[in-house]
């Protein structure tokens, strides 16, 4: 079975409205809606974008008929068409914008439809930022959105979000995040010995390294890497210095964060998947000075 569009249903319903006169101009009002019906042609328009009737403006969603029957014989039935072209559900934010979060397959026909209702309605509360979040199961509504306007926000595993700003021209919108967070593990025993691998294809022997997981704290990260790359348990000190870079990964800049950890456990045992040896080494044999950067 066909997917129920509104409007084919309202131009149904409204193809049976017309006058018997040549020339009949008559507007019925309903709900966000103008229907103006103009030389036996009945046109519906969102209120915000009519015109007057000897200049009709039909917007992409407009379908205009003539027929011979009498239009308010068939009022009732566009009245209760309208109900269904609904809004999509949305919540407000904290700076006068609204979120949209799709999350049932819905036919991109009537998507398309019922965003531009939407847009109509936000602009008339003097909503500003609109965002959209797709699952990206729903990605084939992307071309319905970018076509209203929205643009990409950023993409994560399982959605894209999408955003718009609706007065037009610069914006205030916070953009995508800017930087990757790395950690870098010194881990140093009462010997003055510390901790270090070779990393895998390189020859270069390093210190404990990795990326700050989404939500996971600075410390955390580091004593993480340390159990992965040697299996050792270590215990965070201090943070020893930092560092910022720019284009980096994917055109972003990079934070990295070189921190001071003192050893728990003594077995090191080397990460197969990227690190070639792993051993302690006495610190004023100093390996790292004698190596490119």
């Amino acid at each position: 079975m066909a997917a129920f569009s509104p409007f084919t249903a309202l131009s149904t319903a409204v193809s049976r409205c017309s006058s018997s006169s040549s020339t009949f101009a008559r507007s019925l009002s309903l709900s966000r809606f103008s229907i103006t019906f103009h030389n036996h042609s009945p046109v519906l328009c969102p209120r915000t974008r009519f015109s007057p009737v000897n200049r009709p403006t039909v917007s992409p969603n407009v379908r205009c008929l003539s027929n011979s029957v009498n239009p308010p014989a068939a009022m009732e039935q566009v009245a209760a068409t309208m109900e269904q072209v609904k809004l999509l559900t949305s919540v407000n934010d904290q700076h006068g914008g609204v979120i949209v979060e799709l999350s049932e397959p819905i036919d991109s026909g009537i998507f398309a439809s019922m965003l531009r209702i939407s847009i109509s309605e936000w602009r008339k509360l003097g909503k500003k930022g609109v965002w959209i979040k797709l699952p990206i199961e729903l990605c084939s509504l992307v071309e319905v959105a970018v076509k209203e306007g929205f643009w990409y926000h950023h993409a994560e595993p399982t959605y894209l979000m999408l955003v718009s700003w609706l007065p037009g021209g610069a914006h205030p919108l916070p953009p995508n995040a800017s930087h990757r967070v790395g950690v870098g593990a010194f881990v140093m025993n009462e010997k003055r010995e510390e901790n270090s691998g070779i990393f895998r294809g390189t020859g270069i022997w390093k210190f404990p390294t990795g990326v700050v997981e989404e939500g996971e704290d600075l410390c955390t990260a580091a004593v993480r890497e340390v159990k992965e790359e040697t299996a050792i348990d270590a215990e965070f000190m201090e943070i020893l210095a930092f560092r910022q870079t720019h284009k980096a990964y994917f055109e972003k800049s990079d934070l990295f964060f070189l921190c001071m950890l003192r050893p728990i456990s003594f077995d090191v045992q080397r990460q197969e998947a990227e690190i070639e040896a792993a051993k302690v080494k006495p610190f004023y044999q100093n390996y790292f000075t004698k190596q490119p950067v």
